[in-house]
């Protein structure tokens, strides 16, 4: 019977960081044979042909669904389990390393918002209004991100086509820089990455008249429930935004900011809490 300490052990020593650049190569792989094939002008209308008409387009809009799926969680078990070892990053390095993890949140998101389904669309409106609740800066901001409703998906397009990849490329180049991976090593997750889109395609839903309640992306769940109660303010700037601030500031060791420590578990155990009650709506 294995125990907890192997358990943990056997975590910690799973090559995480490598896994994560695996699916990351295979998520601009796929990315850019969807992409080719995307027409943003007609989102929906471009999915929904992606999956029936082009050759294999189902398939590799589901391997580039879930490999970006994956590069995310894993991601951020490897931050995790290697959080002793960066301590001899500077406060820069720090910052850079944990800034990737909401960068691919937010290419998540726009990926989201270009399937152009009731999903996707909820999720548009709801980004822009978040963004346009900012004081002062927040048409600013929206016209330099969103901007939907005046131009449709072509920012949103751009930014997940080629701006946020560039940034999350710029943010591990450090990374890519120092370590070699080789994908002969790591054939288990490469092949399960690319079997799981032929058992299980991705997500795309249609419009639904007389539906009041649109679940979100998953990692967005808490946040959607958050909005039901609180103003987009708070809600969607001021709560994540410190969540942010907290993983900042909490370069090893962790003991030199216990707060922001207590604070980083709380906010996710929360988070959880509040996605189950928006998971099970």
């Amino acid at each position: 019977m294995i125990t907890t300490q192997q358990s943990l052990t056997l975590l910690k020593n799973t090559k995480w960081g490598a896994w994560a650049l695996v699916c990351l190569y295979v998520s601009l792989f796929s990315g850019v044979v969807v992409g080719i094939q995307y027409e943003y002008t007609t989102p929906y209308y471009s999915s929904v042909s992606i999956d029936l008409i082009v050759p294999f387009g189902d398939y590799f809009r589901s391997l580039h669904f879930y490999s970006s799926q994956f590069f995310f969680v894993f991601s951020c078990a490897h931050l995790l389990f290697v959080y002793k070892e960066t301590e001899k990053y500077t406060k820069g390095d720090w910052i850079k390393l944990t800034s990737i993890l909401p960068v691919t949140l937010l290419l998540l998101f726009t990926g989201y918002i270009l399937r152009g389904d009731s999903t996707g669309s909820s999720a548009g409106i709801i980004g822009e209004n978040i963004v346009l609740a900012i004081p002062l800066i927040g048409d600013i901001l929206n016209d330099l991100l969103f901007s939907i409703t005046e131009t449709g998906m072509r920012k949103i397009y751009i930014h997940h086509v080629i701006s946020l990849d560039l940034l999350v490329l710029i943010l591990l180049w450090s990374h890519l820089r120092k370590y070699r991976m080789f994908l002969r090593d790591h054939l288990f997750v490469l092949t399960f990455t690319f079997c799981l889109p032929i058992l299980i395609a991705a997500p795309l839903e249609p419009d639904q008249l007389g539906i009041t309640y649109i679940s979100g992306p998953w990692f967005f769940l808490g946040l959607q429930e958050l909005l039901r109660n609180f103003s987009p303010l708070l809600a969607g700037v001021i709560v994540p935004c410190c969540f942010l601030l907290a993983i900042y500031s909490l370069r090893p060791p962790a003991t030199r900011n216990r707060f922001a420590l207590t604070f980083i578990s709380a906010w996710i155990i929360l988070y959880t809490i509040l996605s189950l009650i928006a998971y099970l709506r």
